[in-house]
């Protein structure tokens, strides 16, 4: 169940509105690093939780803030979309201040399709899909995709924070990166709880080790061509960090078969010297060459 308050979770100001900014802040509302996408990220992990309860009410808390995040992201693209530039402004006499802020660079789309709001989409006018929400139902799996998501995020928005003058929205900004401060930190104190990188690697947890190939599972394969220095750093050596062995650098050797595929089915309509199978196409080559006419210039 859910509440909801009719005030922001922080100050959202605009003191001088830019459709272009309202444009590029559309990605930290429906862009892979948004807000949209760490909103139903923790909720959909809360709700598929099974386990320990407070794992599962923390995402809840955590997901319920960033609702709060998305309707403040929301409101300072319409106010940045209320007006037009002081540049089109000047303009108005002659030109409709909608088509100058469109062609000043704000998406159309937040005109033709929200009447001067926010979209669900990023700054390119791509629609949210969620194809970037991860709840795999594993705990330590979900917590490091959450450090991911809440890096990226913290990423765009100090890119945001250097792409506007206005005061109001470098507040406002300044408040969303403190947050996935918290938050990048919230996620590695969980992996920690659960035993940190020792503990919960690798992931699952839950397989026997006995059941891998263990001859490769701390080696780093070189695939460079012969000659070629291959990296080394702690990856390459020393133990692993999940304690169980040793990371070894070892230079890719094959060690399977050559893959060998039964011909196409009929039904599969490839080209008949493909039906015919490479045996009979080399058989079928040699006796071209052993019957063709030296004289036939034809």
């Amino acid at each position: 169940m859910f509440y909801h308050d009719n005030k922001l979770q922080y100050t959202v100001r605009v003191d001088t509105p830019d459709p272009r900014f309202a444009r590029l802040l559309q990605q930290a509302i429906g862009g892979v690093e948004g807000e949209i996408r760490v909103m139903l990220q923790y909720l959909f992990q809360a709700w598929g939780n099974r386990g320990p309860t407070k794992y599962r009410d923390m995402l809840l808390e955590t997901g319920t803030e960033e609702i709060g995040h998305v309707e403040m992201l929301a409101t300072a693209v319409a106010l940045n979309l209320e007006g037009a530039p002081a540049s089109l402004q000047e303009q108005a006499a002659t030109t409709n201040p909608i088509v100058g802020a469109i062609m000043g660079g704000m998406d159309p789309r937040q005109y033709l399709s929200a009447g001067m709001a926010a979209l669900a989409s990023d700054a390119n006018g791509v629609p949210f899909d969620g194809s970037h929400v991860y709840a795999s139902g594993n705990i330590a799996a979900d917590m490091y995709s959450n450090v991911t998501a809440e890096a990226t995020g913290r990423a765009l928005a100090c890119r945001l924070f250097e792409l506007t003058d206005d005061p109001g929205m470098k507040d406002m900004l300044r408040f969303l990166i403190a947050r996935d401060t918290m938050h990048q930190q919230q996620w590695l104190a969980v992996i920690e709880e659960l035993g940190g990188h020792k503990g919960v690697l690798p992931i699952p947890n839950s397989f026997p080790d006995s059941e891998q190939v263990q001859d490769v599972a701390y080696d780093f394969f070189a695939t460079g061509i012969e000659g070629v220095e291959p990296p080394a750093g702690r990856f390459t050596s020393g133990p692993s960090l999940d304690g169980k062995g040793e990371f070894r650098l070892r230079l890719a050797q094959p060690m399977g078969q050559e893959p060998k595929l039964a011909p196409p089915i009929p039904q599969a309509y490839a080209q008949t010297e493909q039906l015919l199978g490479a045996d009979a196409m080399s058989a079928d080559a040699t006796t071209s060459v052993i019957t063709t006419d030296p004289d036939d210039t034809k």
